[in-house]
């Protein structure tokens, strides 16, 4: 590399800190790595940058690797001057793009993915009138949800409790359902039920049960650990005040511990949308069972987990927007700074 190159580099990575020097070296030896490949994404950057047909030299490998080092550090010296959320923005664009440059370089059938996503994304149904796919996820999601946070409740106040048998009985039920894995769980509803008491479950319910049963246990200690996370004079001021046990837990301690509850129950409940994809193993038609049968079938396995994926991450974003909608709205009374 010559003087004046290196000298551009300084130039530009001058003030930027050993983080986006770093960062723009992995770039320089990811483009170095990829233009040598003769994958999609490979040939794209030698055919861009030296024209179609071009062979790919090592004089051309180190000049890619030099402009995207030099992008990189213009790219973070120009962030730099942005408002923060701009340079947020920006980051995710530029995130959303490696990841589009990762499926391009699979050389996907785009016929198929879009052939295939009516039934993945659940906007049809199967041949016997039955909601799949995405639609069937979300439906496990909600049912699941709603449950489990009932069950997460009445464990957190028994994991509470002063009596030894509600005690008991809640740190049992969260120490086994918390101790032994989901799949482990889906197959004990299932067959178990069914052989001690003759109880025939279908796979549906019988995986709603389940991760009811497993997310309850994890919700309780959350739920336990944000009423705990409320001083206690705030419950004997509202004592002070003549309001009833009930009142004290609705009009004070709620609305504080919710702010504290938020993140890490949303991050159980995104947990669970992914964790619907161990309810396939009894034969549920749900998203991801349906990208692997349809990638089974056309033996093209890499666009329907990319569709899977995309699915899935949108819908774990939805939720995303309504945790910080909620954060937003119990965090009112409370002064935050960002640094």
């Amino acid at each position: 590399m010559s003087g004046r190159a290196i000298g551009l580099l300084q130039g530009l990575g001058y003030k930027s800190g050993w983080r986006l020097w770093t960062l723009a070296a992995l770039v320089g030896y990811a483009a170095f790595e990829v233009s040598a490949s003769k994958e999609p994404l490979g040939r794209l950057l030698v055919e861009g940058a030296a024209g179609s047909g071009a062979e790919v030299t090592a004089a051309l490998q180190y000049a890619l690797a030099a402009g995207a080092v030099a992008a990189t550090l213009a790219l973070g010296a120009v962030i730099r001057l942005l408002p923060f959320r701009l340079q947020v923005a920006v980051v995710w664009a530029l995130l959303l793009a490696a990841f589009l440059a990762f499926a391009y370089n699979f050389d996907l059938k785009y016929s198929l993915i879009e052939d295939k996503f009516p039934y993945l994304a659940g906007f049809r149904l199967d041949s016997r009138g039955f909601i799949l796919g995405a639609a069937l996820t979300i439906y496990l999601s909600v049912i699941s949800i709603l449950f489990s946070s009932l069950l997460g409740i009445v464990a957190a106040f028994g994991r509470m409790s002063r009596n030894a048998v509600f005690f008991g009985i809640a740190s049992f039920y969260i120490s086994f359902f918390r101790g032994t894995p989901l799949l482990l769980q889906i197959y004990l509803v299932y067959q178990g039920l069914a052989q001690q008491m003759n109880l025939i479950l279908g796979a549906v319910t019988a995986g709603i049960i389940a991760l009811s049963l497993n997310y309850g246990a994890y919700l309780a200690e959350i739920i336990r650990a944000g009423i705990q996370s409320i001083p206690h004079g705030q419950i004997e001021a509202g004592a002070c005040l003549g309001l009833k046990p009930w009142q004290i837990t609705l009009k004070i301690v709620a609305p504080q511990a919710m702010r504290v509850l938020v993140p890490p129950v949303f991050s159980q409940f995104i947990a669970m949308l992914k964790d619907t994809s161990l309810v396939s193993a009894l034969g549920v038609w749900e998203l991801l069972f349906l990208a692997r049968s349809y990638g089974r079938a056309d033996f093209r396995y890499i666009e329907m987990l990319l569709t899977a994926a995309v699915l899935y991450w949108t819908l774990s974003v939805i939720l995303e927007l309504i945790q910080v909608r909620l954060e937003q709205q119990f965090g009112k009374g409370f002064a935050v700074t960002r640094h």
